[in-house]
């Protein structure tokens, strides 16, 4: 029976390999959206807990979502944050989606009490000398300046918010955004006057948070302020959390299995119209219903594992594709999601090729004998 099946995939390659592409191209949609959107997320959540602070201040009723708050504080707040005990820095930043070009979060800092929180580790360079300087960190600045044609270097000009900026330093990765550049210049830039999106606040004890937070709130002004610690903020980041990204993923998945399913669908259907002599055969031979299913099912089966590794293979590439041209972007393809989708890819698979064994099973053998 075995030979059998590889017999019939082999004897119209043509279909077989339409078929294997079929479930290769479900599972590269699935994997491909589900990395990008969590390498995002991954990517957001890493840079941001990596600034160094315990707290975060935000304007009332701001989103979850880093860069979509407005400059709304007045950064001369912060005077009043640093008398409270326990706090040992407080860093004013103005965090802005920029959506022009590539899709990024900028970073306006104050540098000395954004240094304050975590110091930074310059690879090359220093702080800011201008307002119109920039920092970078060392992902961004492996990628090719189109002017140059070499990596980027400190001197080198980037644009930010369609304004040309002076690399002053290179600094390792992971601390807020991939551009900082000073908080004076974002508010200008932004018409934000004397205001700030975000309050980085570092207490003298992670287990004071609570203490501090109680103090805050405590705080004229201060109550009606969105208020966390960097650790809330980091779960709150999930994907059940985010409004949107389940849905889109369900999107997704639904079109990528309907897909699956119709071509593999199709492929058994037609493959049991051209063996219905051969079905005759074998029932006359004594082969039983069941039999008769397991070999087409069997078959789909062949059909979905190669597929399923096409696919894989192909997610690699997509990866690959994307690291080349998007340097600065994550990537998160996880082992869950690797067997999730793989199961999604069988089943759905199977499900495509359960009418036509069973359409294939009730055949009469004389029937199917006479068949021309």
């Amino acid at each position: 029976m075995n030979n059998l099946i590889f017999a019939n995939l082999l004897h119209r390659p043509v279909r077989s390999i339409i078929s294997v592409l079929a479930v290769a191209i479900e599972v590269i949609m699935i994997l491909s959206i589900v990395a990008v959107f969590m390498g995002l997320l991954n990517d957001n959540k890493q840079r941001t807990n990596g600034i160094g602070a315990d707290l975060m201040l935000l304007p009332s009723n701001a989103s979850m979502f880093t860069g979509v708050s407005s400059a709304s504080m007045p950064v001369a707040d912060m005077r009043a944050l640093l008398r409270l005990p326990h706090v040992t820095a407080v860093s004013p930043a103005i965090e802005h989606l920029n959506t022009s070009g590539n899709i990024e979060i900028l970073y306006g800092i104050d540098y000395d009490t954004f240094n304050g929180l975590k110091p930074f580790v310059f690879i090359t360079g220093q702080k800011f000398t201008g307002p119109y300087d920039v920092i970078v960190d060392s992902v961004l600045a492996a990628t090719i300046n189109k002017a140059t044609g070499k990596p980027y270097a400190v001197g080198d000009t980037v644009k930010v918010m369609e304004h040309s900026f002076r690399i002053s330093g290179i600094v390792e990765p992971g601390k807020g955004g991939r551009k900082l550049i000073p908080l004076a210049t974002m508010q200008d830039l932004m018409d934000a006057g004397d205001k700030a999106s975000v309050f980085f606040i570092k207490c003298d004890s992670p287990a004071n948070n609570d203490l501090v937070m109680q103090e805050i709130r405590s705080t004229p002004g201060f109550g009606n302020n969105t208020l966390t610690t960097v650790d809330s903020w980091l779960d709150q980041m999930t994907p059940d959390k985010i409004p949107g990204f389940n849905l889109s993923l369900e999107i997704v998945t639904g079109i990528a299995v309907i897909i699956g399913f119709l071509v593999i669908f199709q492929s058994m259907y037609t493959a049991v119209l051209e063996r219905t002599r051969e079905i005759g055969i074998l029932k006359s031979m004594g082969a039983s219903k069941p039999a008769i299913i397991g070999v087409l099912l069997r078959e789909c089966l062949v059909l979905a594992l190669a597929g399923v590794v096409v696919g894989i293979a192909g997610t690699f590439g997509v990866r690959m594709l994307i690291y080349h041209l998007f340097p600065t972007k994550n990537f998160a393809l996880t082992a869950a999601w690797l067997g999730w989708v793989a199961l999604i890819a069988i089943s759905s698979s199977i499900c495509g090729a359960l009418y036509p064994a069973w359409m294939a099973a009730r055949k009469d053998p004389i029937d199917a004998l006479a068949y021309e």
